[in-house]
């Protein structure tokens, strides 16, 4: 195992892959841009490095200060969250170049499946399925309309190296192509600093379900269950638990078995996520592979009590997990909600600011994974992700439930400071998820009071 981690991320991931590497008794190291100065990860860890201003592009995108930070502080490993250099091929190269050892997939991995088109091409290779599209880069307007011809609409246009639901435009008919392929390419650049974008066929209303691995170079490759992650705005999550509600076990059973075999086929390795879309007709088509720990491992992690993190450690120090599929139980039920400092009623806008009041819920069987604190400011710079707050029981009902009364307990204000809290706690008292029967859709069909 390793003496030291450097830790190359910030907000509540960091804190989080912190906490585990000290129980390991792994040193840790934070960098940290001048704007998270105060952030806990920074005296929690046993030593921290600045690495730049508060812009990300010019701290923790800056791949030359990271690895600097790594080196002077003797870490003989990088874990980077996720986000930021997280899949970043050339990122996991430099690494293994320069004698560190990047906690991710491989490089080739990374390039292979970080260029969605050809990720998709590989899955189909390997048994997934997948929606129709060009699984290719178009280069031009003329050419988007060639190809949504064959493809059917609606279209939805997207980033080749994108991710978080972000560099994406739909359209749904003809003359809205030329407009989203427009809007696509220059969200991609802003974004990923990349324009190319290929097409799919966009699924009006479907269910967002996805499924948890971890390989190591041993040829072991574990399933630990599938979430669902329906509840989103702007194609990015808001709620998220496990199992999926309404999908027979069989099902799943089997979605996870064909993912391993994929995931096998592919020579996966690390911990990693198949994304996919559950159509009306009952079909699972394949969007994506996340290469990094998710936002809402959270929730796995409490069915099956296996630490994601400790196994991503162990995979990348020793080659293989610390665990056999016949080791992992899913157990009981598990939500998670993300608080994050947006404004629901301004269409989610962020709304940083400085918390003068803090209070995170707590009591049996919840867990909030957070880096805030009273007196705390809140920059504009980042995710406007707060806290998370998981909570497990035995059933669906009685964890959504359990959510209800641990989100009236949280309180977060201060000047400028709205969060997303009484917006989820609407969802969950909409039918439609207290059902089980929600789909990408129901946050757009719902009214803001």
């Amino acid at each position: 195992m390793f003496d030291s981690v450097l830790i190359a991320n910030r907000g509540e991931i960091a804190l989080r892959v912190a906490r585990t590497c000290k129980e390991m008794g792994i040193r840790t190291i934070a960098v940290y841009s001048s704007a998270d100065e105060h952030s806990p990860v920074v005296r929690l860890a046993d030593e921290a490095v600045r690495i730049g201003p508060p812009q990300a592009k010019r701290s923790y995108l800056y791949a030359p200060a990271v690895l600097q930070a790594a080196h002077q502080t003797g870490a003989q490993a990088i874990h980077p969250g996720y986000g930021f250099l997280s899949e970043d091929a050339d990122f996991a190269e430099m690494c293994r170049a320069e004698g560190l050892t990047f906690i991710g997939p491989p490089p080739e991995i990374l390039a292979m499946l970080g260029d969605k088109a050809e990720a998709l091409r590989v899955l189909s290779g390997a048994g997934i399925d997948v929606l129709p599209g060009t699984h290719r880069p178009i280069a031009t307007a003329g050419e988007a309309a060639d190809a949504a011809a064959g493809i059917g609409f609606p279209i939805i246009v997207k980033a080749l190296a994108g991710g978080g639901g972000r560099g994406m435009a739909i359209a749904r008919r003809p003359a809205e192509l030329a407009d989203a392929y427009a809007q696509a390419r220059n969200s991609a650049q802003a974004v990923f600093g990349d324009e190319r974008v290929y097409l799919e066929r966009y699924v009006e209303s479907a269910r967002h379900v996805e499924v948890q691995v971890l390989a190591g170079t041993d040829g072991q490759v574990l399933h630990l269950g599938a979430r669902d992650c329906s509840v989103q705005r702007r194609r990015q999550k808001l709620i998220e638990e496990t199992p999926v509600p309404g999908l027979p076990e069989r099902d799943a059973a089997r979605l996870c078995e064909q993912v391993v075999a994929a995931a096998r086929a592919i020579g996966y390795v690390g911990a990693g996520t198949f994304e996919f879309l559950l159509d009306d007709a009952g079909r699972f088509h394949c969007i994506e592979v996340n290469c990094r720990i998710q936002v809402e491992h959270p929730v796995t992690e409490m069915i099956t009590g296996v630490d994601l993190v400790r196994e991503q450690l162990n995979v990348a120090a020793t080659g293989s997990p610390g665990i056999t599929q016949q080791d992992i139980r899913l157990n009981g039920a598990a939500i998670e909600c993300r608080i994050n400092a947006e404004d629901p009623a301004k269409g989610f806008l962020p709304s940083p600011g400085t918390i003068e009041e803090l209070t995170l819920p707590a009591g049996p069987f919840t867990r909030v994974d957070e880096y805030v604190r009273p007196g705390m400011s809140i920059p504009p710079f980042y995710d406007p992700l707060l806290a998370k707050v998981s909570v497990w029981a035995p059933d669906r009902d009685q964890a959504i439930a359990r959510m209800e009364r641990a989100l009236a307990e949280c309180v977060v204000s201060g000047p400028g400071i709205r969060t997303t809290t009484g917006f989820l706690t609407s969802v969950l008292a909409h039918p439609l998820f207290r059902d089980g029967k929600h789909t990408t859709a129901l946050i757009e069909n719902l009214s803001v009071a």
